[in-house]
């Protein structure tokens, strides 16, 4: 597992050990970078937070790619282990926070995110009950784009959302949304 693009382009970054969590594929993760360029234009400055962060893959490449500063959220203690790792690595502690913990147990936030990238475990809902949480807690704002991560054959629908577009790519489904007017 590489980073695609921008400072930190070609590094290698590790994995979790073990199957608690699945890594996003380098071919998914380039599609889902160049889904959000057409719509975001820049990384520059953008506010991320990466939500089931696993690797924490997404929301380096993010930062890669000139974002400010990611807020990565993940449970597992083999997963935190290598987010750290990463983040160590790439050094790049000044632009990140780690939250050990469950999206679920998010407070509410100062201000909106500029990108959301999560990545449930596949056919659980996970993704799209902590979505609808993030709305009411302000992570999410007229502006905020969301790539989320399902199984090929999931389409998730959130009330509140208005999907983008939605494209298959191997065993994952990246759905691209924004919260909808009503829900603004």
């Amino acid at each position: 597992m590489r980073v695609i693009a921008g400072e930190w382009r070609g590094r290698k970054l590790v994995a979790p050990k073990g199957d608690a969590t699945r890594p996003t594929a380098d071919r998914t993760r380039e599609t889902l970078f160049s889904m959000l360029t057409s719509r975001l234009g820049s990384f520059e400055d953008l506010r991320v937070a990466d939500l089931f962060a696993g690797s924490g893959a997404l929301g380096l490449e993010a930062l890669s790619r000139g974002a400010a500063h990611c807020l990565f959220v993940e449970q597992e203690r083999g997963a935190l282990d290598a987010i750290r790792s990463n983040i160590s690595a790439l050094d790049c502690r000044s632009r990140t926070q780690v939250d050990a913990g469950s999206v679920m147990s998010l407070r509410a936030a100062k201000e909106p995110c500029d990108l959301i990238l999560a990545d449930p475990p596949y056919r659980t809902g996970a993704g799209e009950v902590a979505l609808d949480r993030l709305l009411r807690l302000g992570w999410i704002g007229d502006a905020t784009w969301i790539a989320l991560e399902t199984a090929f054959d999931e389409e998730p629908e959130i009330k509140g959302f208005s999907v983008d577009v939605s494209r298959k790519v191997g065993k994952a489904r990246l759905t691209l949304l924004q919260a909808s007017q009503e829900a603004r």
